[in-house]
């Protein structure tokens, strides 16, 4: 017993040393003389058939040389097959000429500085840049100098395809960009010290791991089960094939609004509690990564 209070006082004592390290390293940072990285929160809004949809919280980043402002509009493309506009001679295809609007503009090209410019001489209210493909929802403070009169935010690829697909399709998109969180980027010199002591608590809590007895994980568990229940729930929904001559096929009928295409003829779809129905390929993922039907929220396995 006296064994196990030592070896206790001996885990409380280094675990309170690296503690009192590493508050002594966070303090000691100077206020960083980088420039600040804001970043930028998007509400998205589109209409699928006759209900609205939004999205609320997806976050990319202020440029460097943008505004700090709230604006909105219709998500607007610029003409043509190159989305870039690198062109000067660009025009953006907008819904109403009263209208605000947002340009959305890939990246690449030319410079940042000349896609923004572009757009702000069309008239648009504000610019939104999609990273290169390949990397995924990865952003960064852009630079452009020169177009501090026009709000400029950049957001991930996979974001910015999803709503280029949602445009060509004629889903009327709007965007409301807010001002998110400042976050300041921390001086070089101080990556070292800062490198020494999470490496100090990764060896010191491996150690501990090590040391003490293991015990079930009731998290791992609770995931685990959860997730079989969520598939049982699924396999339980009715399904059914779409034939000629059911009113889902009617023009006038919703669209999935999962994947946005049309029901057709032989279509395998997945009827949920609430009655609403989907894609079977389609329904069947976002179940068992939300568990709630995307159009009303039902929970699946409250039913």
């Amino acid at each position: 017993m006296s064994l196990l209070r030592i070896t206790s006082s001996a885990h409380i004592s280094a675990s309170s040393r690296l503690w009192r390290l590493g508050i002594f390293l966070l303090l000691s940072l100077p206020d960083s003389k980088g420039k600040a990285i804001w970043t930028a929160h998007l509400n998205i809004t589109f209409q699928v058939g006759n209900r609205l949809i939004s999205e609320l919280g997806e976050s990319g980043v202020f440029g460097n040389h943008s505004p700090l402002e709230r604006v909105s509009g219709v998500v607007v493309l610029p003409e043509g097959w190159n989305q870039n506009a690198c062109n000067p001679m660009t025009n953006f295809s907008r819904p109403g000429q009263a209208d605000p609007w947002l340009a959305l503009i890939e990246r690449g090209g030319c410079t940042f500085t000349h896609k923004i410019n572009v757009a702000a001489e069309k008239g648009a209210n504000g610019v939104i840049i999609y990273n290169y493909p390949g990397t995924g929802n990865k952003v960064f403070p852009m630079s452009h100098q020169g177009t501090e009169n026009i709000v400029a935010v950049m957001i991930g690829n996979l974001k910015g395809m999803e709503l280029l697909q949602l445009i060509h399709k004629g889903v009327y998109v709007k965007i409301i960009i807010e001002v998110g969180r400042m976050h300041m980027p921390w001086l070089s010199h101080y990556v070292m010290s800062l490198f020494t002591f999470l490496t100090a608590t990764v060896a010191y809590l491996f150690l501990y791991c090590a040391w003490s007895p293991r015990g079930p994980n009731s998290s791992t568990r609770r995931r685990r089960q959860l997730k079989a229940d969520v598939q049982k729930a699924i396999g339980k929904l009715q399904l059914r094939v779409l034939r000629e001559g059911d009113k889902e096929l009617e023009p006038d009928e919703d669209n999935c609004v999962v994947c946005f295409d049309i029901y057709k003829p032989q279509d395998v779809v997945r009827i949920l509690t609430c009655k609403h129905i989907f894609h079977k390929a389609c329904i069947d993922p976002w179940l068992l990564a939300h568990r709630t039907c995307p159009m009303c929220k039902c929970d699946i396995l409250q039913t």
